[in-house]
């Protein structure tokens, strides 16, 4: 059985799309149906829609964005992020006391990432952890890592969105008109015996390689 999209979830991309103005390069692989995890920096509300909306209609299909439970679990926005775009909602860590079990906490979070991918589905997912300013990237966090390694038979293509914290900054509910750029990098797989810290280096160097490309 074919996916479907909903329609309110077309509705809002082609919105998020003529708000951001946002122009789309693939360089170093172009879309695939193989199951992919698009990971990218964090810093606006507009990120997870504008890149799901650049996908081939067969592909956005089939892609769920990861989403922080706490923000998107209540009222309209649990309806759109579960029921419009099938979003994977995942608890994140905020006291002491939660991070005490942190461990078993962050496998339960990687179980459940793994069975949303299933054996079709792709997913869209911020390493960061949290929305920063738009100007430099966090630390990545282990998921992506954890995730890889769970699941390495899935490629993993890194995204630069470019400009959309200055379109939606945070915080703010009208967007700014300007031009948005969003570029897809070349795939990768986590290496045999590769060390955490390495792989998320990485992994993050080569999201900040296509925002250097961008601004030469």
């Amino acid at each position: 059985m074919t996916a479907r999209i909903h329609l309110l979830a077309s509705v809002i991309a082609s919105a998020a799309r003529g708000i951001t103005g946002v122009q789309v390069r693939w360089q170093g692989c172009e879309p695939d149906a193989r199951q992919r995890i698009y990971f990218a920096n964090h810093s606006s509300h507009l990120d997870f829609v504008v890149l799901w909306s650049a996908l081939p209609g067969e592909l956005r299909a089939r892609t769920r964005p990861v989403a922080a439970q706490d923000y998107w679990q209540a009222g309209v926005r649990s309806y759109l992020a579960q029921r419009v775009f099938r979003a994977v909602l995942v608890a994140r860590r905020r006291t002491a006391a939660e991070a005490s079990d942190a461990r078993a906490e962050a496998a339960k979070v990687i179980d459940q990432l793994a069975e949303a991918l299933g054996e079709s589905d792709s997913l869209i997912f911020f390493p960061e952890g949290t929305r920063g300013n738009g100007e430099a990237m966090a630390p990545f966090r282990s998921g992506l890592y954890h995730l890889a390694r769970k699941r390495p038979d899935v490629e993993l293509v890194p995204v630069y969105l470019e400009n959309l914290s200055r379109i939606l900054p945070k915080g703010e509910v009208l967007p700014v008109p300007l031009a948005g750029l969003l570029t897809f990098g070349e795939p990768m797989h986590l290496r045999e015996a590769e060390a955490k810290d390495e792989f998320l280096e990485r992994a993050r160097a080569a999201v900040g390689s296509l925002r250097r490309k961008v601004q030469q």
